[in-house]
């Protein structure tokens, strides 16, 4: 597919939160402090693209909050009430931009696109890459439909669903490490060589509703990441649970592996009403139900729901999604296999007896 935009004229609204892309030296380190406006006035814009800037917050992404994400999830709403608005672009930070992005796609129902991006390199300095990022996302959101929420950097546009950062550094920041990339964007044009795989997107939920009651949306829930290791133990998970936690990511070994004693705690956690949901610490690759003796067999039985090929923190955003929505806690399970998941799609056979995989316990 390829998007080469007409000559009528566009309107984007750019949401400001932060990130290194409107950080400046304090004196000792970066942080976020620019405008939206500082931010946009470092690039040039598209031909016939006119924008609107809304500062929303501030903050290095490290900082985020369930909290922000659903004020967020909100403007972003509210932008796109308006039939004007041909799209929106999100400056965000990239220690979280992922999550934020993944997030707000699970509540993405409108054929306008949602484009984040970012930078890896501070406002301001001779070789920053923000301005060329804001440019091109400014394009995708002013030429596409129907591909949700988008992940545009480095020249590359990326799906919400499955792209994390993978470097810390380096310029071409994000990948989805199970799959290629949509495709690219640039010379005036975005070529997109497949779409996304998407779940249904999810109602607003009431935490992100425009006029919360006077009280506000009450306590938001807690998901908690809790990572196997050698000598792992089921401490962290309980103190998780204890401390109140509705949702819970274990993160396992290989391809979604851990000990007998941590099923047993899953299984307790689950009993208890807590989501668990289980991915792995392992970069590329699913989750599978290989291994007994504490392995993915033992804890899907125990009632963690494996998370395909999402990484723990978009998975962590899926937990939270459900706990959002309002259904019966019995179907909870059943939601989150689906937002997790997303479309079905064939995976080589890997429980068979007898199958071929490669990789170990």
């Amino acid at each position: 597919m390829q998007w080469t935009r007409d000559d009528r004229p566009r309107r984007v609204t750019l949401i400001s939160t932060g990130g290194t892309i409107a950080s400046r030296w304090q004196g000792t380190g970066y942080a976020a402090d620019a405008s939206g406006d500082d931010v946009l006035a470092t690039s040039s814009l598209p031909e016939g693209v006119t924008v609107e800037v809304v500062d929303l917050f501030n903050v290095n992404s490290s900082r985020m909050t369930t909290a922000r994400q659903l004020t967020l999830l909100r403007a972003v709403h509210a932008a796109l009430a308006d039939p004007g608005v041909d799209g929106v672009v999100v400056t965000h930070g990239t220690d979280t931009l992922e999550e934020s992005a993944f997030f707000l796609d699970l509540h993405h129902s409108d054929p306008r696109p949602v484009v984040f991006t970012g930078a890896q390199r501070p406002l301001g300095t001779g070789d920053g890459d923000g301005p060329g990022n804001v440019y091109d996302a400014l394009q995708v959101a002013a030429s596409v439909r129907d591909l949700g929420v988008l992940v545009v950097f480095d020249g590359r546009v990326h799906a919400a669903r499955g792209t994390v950062k993978t470097q810390t550094l380096a310029a071409d920041a994000f990948a989805d490490p199970c799959e290629q990339s949509l495709g690219k964007v640039g010379f005036g044009s975005v070529a997109v060589r497949r779409r996304p795989d998407r779940s249904t997107p999810l109602p607003l939920p009431a935490a992100a509703a425009p006029a919360p009651g006077p009280e506000g949306a009450g306590p938001l829930p807690r998901v908690d990441l809790v990572m196997h290791h050698s000598d792992g133990d089921p401490l962290l998970l309980n103190t998780a649970v204890a401390a109140g936690a509705q949702g819970v990511v274990l993160v396992g070994t290989g391809a979604g592996n851990a000990t007998p004693e941590i099923a047993e705690a899953v299984a307790d956690a689950v009993a208890q009403g807590t989501l668990v949901a289980l991915s792995t610490r392992v970069n590329s690759g699913p989750v599978a139900e290989i291994y007994t003796g504490g392995g993915a067999v033992d804890l899907v039985a125990a009632g963690a729901v494996p998370t395909g090929t999402l990484r723990a923190g978009q998975a962590r955003m899926a937990v939270l999604a459900t706990l959002l929505t309002d259904i019966a806690p019995a179907r909870r399970p059943a939601l989150l296999h689906t937002l997790l998941n997303g479309p079905a799609r064939p995976e080589p056979a890997l429980t068979a007896a007898g199958s071929r995989f490669s990789g170990g316990s």
